[in-house]
C-alpha cells in the first residue's frame, strides 16, 4: 500500500508511486553510486502504449542528503579496469583478481557508450626511468589492452624521452629513457551519478533526496515466526515529516554507511566496513596537457598517484589512509603536502609546485569490506560483496564507480533469489542514460548559433547536459551585449551561467551546495570562485523557491562552511594565517617596505581601501569599493580593517615560498608601483638637458 502521507517533492512523481512492492534501494550521504546501485538493473521499461511491464520490479530510493553527495562526486573521476589489479592477477595468479579487470573493462566499455556526453577515453602516460623497466611494463599495459578484447578503448603505445617530453612538456627529463601511455575512461562523476538517478526517475523509479531512513519495518514471518523487513520508517531532512514505505524488500547500498544500517536491522551483527580516506587536490590546468594523463606507480611510500586534466583544470590524487566513517569528510594539510611532494618528483624542476596553486581539495570515503561469510574475516575484500540478512534485507558494498551496474544486477539477482520476486532480465547494458540519446560531439554549434550562447559555455552545457542542453538555454538570460547574446555567467573564469542555476531545481537541487558541488562543479573547481558566485546564486534559487531572508541567509552560512571545511577553503586560506616566520632577506625587505610606502603616504604603518583607491584614482585605474575592501581583507588577518606592514610582509613572504599564489593585494600593489614608476621624470643631465 502506498503512504498516505509520501511527499511530493524532490524527484517523487506522485504519491501513489511512492512505495515499494519488489524492490527498495537505500542511500545514504557518503556513498551515492553504490546507493544509485539498485537503479541500474530495476529501470521499468515503458512499451509503445505506455504501460509497464507485470515482470519488472518497481523501486523506491530514499537519499539521506543529495545525490552523489558522498564519495560518487569526490571520487578520480575514472572509469577504469585497474591496470594495478591486473599485475597483481598476474604475479600472484590470481583468478578472481583478473575476472574482476575483465568484468571491470566490460562495465567500462558500456558507461562510455550510455553516456557518451559525461564521459570519454583519455590517454594516461607511464613515465620510465629505468631501461629494464620498459619491456616491463609494455607486457603488463598490453596484457590490459588484450583482456579488454574487442572493448579496448586505444591500442597503448609505447614513447621515445624525446616524444614524451614532447606531449607532456611537464615533465622531469633527468634518467627519463621512455613512457608508455594506455587508455582509460573519464567522466563527470556526480553528473554521471545525476544522470543514472534522472534515467531511473524517467523509466518509472521513485526517488527522494534529503530522505533519511529512521528505522526498519519488520514483521513476523508467519511460518517460521522470524522477524522480516519489511520497509522502512523515512524522514524528510528539510521539513522533518515522517511516513513509512512498505516492500517486499529492502537493499542496504549505503557505502561508509553500510554498518550503521545492518545495526539497524540487528545491533549484535559485526562490522564489514573499513573506511578509507582519498585526498585529491585541483591544481590549475597548467600543471598537465589538455588531453593526456599521468601516473605514478611507485611513490614514495608505495600508493600510486594519478595526475589527470580535468575540466580545464588538473586533478591530483589519491592518498589512501584509515578514517573514522563521516557525513563530512575534510582534506588535511598533511594529505595536500602529501600529493604536492609526490607531485614534484615527477614534474620538472621548471614547473613551480606551490601549496598557493591548490585551488580546491576534498575527501572521499572508499568503504573497503570484508566479507561476513568468509573464513578469513580479516582479509579486505578486494571487489563488492553482496550479503543477506536473516532478516531478508540484502546488503551491497565495497566496489567502484566503474561497476556500479553490475553490482546492482549481482544484488537485484540476490534479492529476486532470496524473496521469490518476479521480474525480466536486466536492460541496462547499453541503456542510454539521461541526456546520451541526442549527443553529439558537434552538438554545442547547435547551441552558439540558435541561442547565441559563448563557445566555451555552448561546449560545457552539450558535455554536461547532453541533448538536454537546449532546455538550459532556453532558461538563460539575454545579456544585453553583442556577444554573447544570452548566458550571463556566474563567476568570468568558469562557463558556468546563471540559467543553469534554475535548471538545476528541475533535477531536484535543494540547497545552494547542491548547485556549486554536484549540479555545477564550481566548488570542486576553485572554493574561491565558488564563493564569490554564491551570493547570485541565493538569490536565483531564493526566488525560484520563494526562500525567506533568513533562508537565504542559512543557505549561504551553510555552502559557506561546506567550501570551507570540506572543500579545502580552510586549508587554502590558513596558508598565510599560519605563516609566522616572514622569510625574505634585507634587500626584500627594503624593496618591499619601498612599495608599500608609496601607498601608506602618511607613514601611519598600514594602509586602507581609502590609500590604496587614492593612488589607483592617480594612475587611471578604476576598482569598485566593494571589490576594493574583499581584496584588502584577503590579506588582514586580524580584521580589523586595514592591512599593517607585517601583514604585507607576511604576505610577500608567503608568496615567495609558494603558500599563496594569485594574491591580489600583492599582485595589485606591484602593478601600481610599476605604473607609478613609469610616470617619474626621466632624468636628462647626461644627454645636455634633452633636444
Amino acid at each position: 500500500m502506498p503512504s498516505a502521507d509520501a511527499p511530493t517533492h524532490r524527484g517523487i512523481s506522485s504519491p501513489d508511486r511512492y512505495y515499494m512492492t519488489n524492490g527498495f534501494p537505500e542511500s545514504s550521504e557518503a556513498d551515492g553510486h553504490r546507493g544509485h546501485g539498485g537503479r541500474g538493473h530495476t529501470l521499468r521499461p515503458i512499451t509503445a502504449g505506455g504501460v509497464q511491464e507485470d515482470t519488472d520490479l518497481k523501486t523506491a530510493l530514499v537519499e539521506r542528503n543529495d545525490y552523489s553527495s558522498g564519495t560518487s562526486s569526490r571520487s578520480t573521476k575514472l572509469i577504469h579496469g585497474g591496470v594495478r589489479y591486473l599485475q597483481k592477477a598476474i604475479m600472484k595468479l590470481d583468478y578472481e583478481q583478473y575476472m574482476m579487470v575483465k568484468e571491470a573493462l566490460h562495465e567500462r566499455a558500456n558507461l562510455l557508450e550510455i553516456a557518451p556526453h559525461l564521459s570519454a577515453p583519455l590517454p594516461i602516460m607511464l613515465p620510465v626511468y629505468k631501461w629494464w623497466q620498459l619491456p616491463y611494463y609494455w607486457a603488463g599495459i598490453k596484457m590490459y589492452d588484450l583482456v579488454a578484447g574487442m572493448e579496448c578503448l586505444k591500442s597503448s603505445y609505447v614513447l621515445s624521452k624525446t616524444k614524451a617530453l614532447e606531449l607532456f612538456p611537464m615533465l622531469k627529463k633527468d634518467r627519463l629513457v621512455g613512457a608508455i601511455v594506455y587508455y582509460d575512461g573519464q567522466h563527470n562523476d556526480a553528473r554521471m551519478n545525476l544522470a543514472i538517478g534522472l534515467t531511473a526517475a524517467r523509466y518509472g523509479a521513485a526517488m527522494a533526496n534529503y530522505t533519511e531512513v529512521v528505522n526498519l519495518l519488520k514483521r513476523a514471518d508467519p511460518e517460521t515466526g522470524v522477524e522480516k523487513v519489511c520497509g522502512a520508517r523515512c524522514r524528510d531532512v528539510l521539513t522533518g515529516q515522517e511516513f513509512d514505505v512498505r516492500a517486499k524488500c529492502v537493499i542496504n547500498a549505503t557505502g561508509p554507511f553500510t554498518d550503521s544500517l545492518r545495526k539497524m536491522d540487528d545491533q549484535k551483527t559485526t562490522n564489514i566496513c573499513q573506511p578509507s580516506a582519498g585526498v585529491h587536490i585541483v591544481i590549475p590546468g597548467y600543471y598537465s596537457p589538455d588531453n593526456m594523463g599521468l601516473l605514478d606507480p611507485a611513490t614514495s611510500d608505495g600508493r600510486v598517484i594519478f595526475f589527470l586534466p580535468w575540466e580545464k583544470m588538473t586533478i591530483a590524487g589519491t592518498t589512501d589512509s584509515p578514517t573514522n566513517v563521516t557525513a563530512h569528510p575534510i582534506p588535511t594539510e598533511d594529505d595536500i603536502t602529501f600529493i604536492l611532494n609526490e607531485v614534484r618528483n615527477y614534474l620538472s624542476p621548471d614547473v613551480e609546485v606551490r601549496r598557493g596553486d591548490v585551488l580546491a581539495a576534498w575527501s572521499g570515503i572508499r568503504p573497503l569490506v570484508t566479507d561476513p561469510n568468509s573464513k578469513d574475516t580479516q582479509s579486505i575484500c578486494r571487489n563488492h560483496i553482496v550479503n543477506v540478512s536473516q532478516s531478508g534485507m540484502v546488503t551491497i558494498a565495497g566496489g567502484k564507480w566503474t561497476t556500479y551496474r553490475s553490482m546492482a544486477e549481482e544484488t537485484l539477482d540476490a534479492a529476486i533469489q532470496t524473496h521469490g520476486l518476479e521480474a525480466s532480465a536486466s536492460k541496462t547494458v547499453g541503456l542510454v542514460l539521461e541526456g546520451g540519446r541526442d549527443w553529439s560531439p558537434t552538438l554545442y554549434i547547435r547551441l552558439v548559433q540558435d541561442y547565441g550562447l559563448e563557445n566555451e559555455v555552448a561546449q560545457h552545457l552539450a558535455s554536461t547536459y547532453g541533448g538536454k542542453a537546449f532546455e538550459v538555454a532556453k532558461m538563460a538570460q539575454v545579456t544585453g551585449k553583442r556577444w554573447p547574446i544570452v548566458g550571463k555567467r556566474l563567476v568570468s573564469e568558469f562557463p558556468y551561467i546563471e540559467g543553469e542555476v534554475l535548471y538545476a531545481i528541475k533535477e531536484y537541487a535543494c540547497t545552494a551546495i547542491d548547485v556549486i558541488a554536484r549540479r555545477t562543479r564550481l566548488g570542486f573547481l576553485n572554493v574561491q570562485a565558488a564563493d564569490e558566485a554564491l551570493p547570485r546564486i541565493v538569490e536565483l534559487m531564493g526566488k525560484a523557491l520563494n526562500w525567506t531572508s533568513d533562508r537565504k541567509t542559512d543557505e549561504l552560512e551553510a555552502a559557506r562552511k561546506f567550501l570551507y571545511y570540506e572543500m579545502g577553503y580552510r586549508t587554502r586560506s590558513e596558508q598565510l594565517t599560519k605563516t609566522s616566520e616572514i622569510n625574505l632577506d634585507y634587500q626584500e625587505v627594503v624593496r618591499y617596505k619601498n612599495r608599500f610606502h608609496k601607498f601608506d603616504k602618511e607613514s601611519k604603518g598600514f594602509i586602507t581601501t581609502v590609500d590604496v583607491q587614492s593612488v589607483l584614482q592617480s594612475i587611471n585605474i578604476q576598482i569598485d569599493e566593494n571589490s576594493l575592501h574583499e581584496i584588502l581583507s584577503e590579506v588582514d588577518l586580524n580584521k580589523n580593517g586595514q592591512v599593517e606592514i607585517d601583514e604585507f610582509l607576511q604576505l610577500m613572504s608567503a608568496v615567495k615560498k609558494g603558500q599563496v599564489s594569485d594574491s591580489r593585494l600583492a599582485i595589485l600593489l606591484k602593478t601600481a608601483e610599476e605604473s607609478l614608476d613609469l610616470r617619474a621624470p626621466v632624468s636628462v643631465d647626461r644627454s645636455g638637458g634633452g633636444v
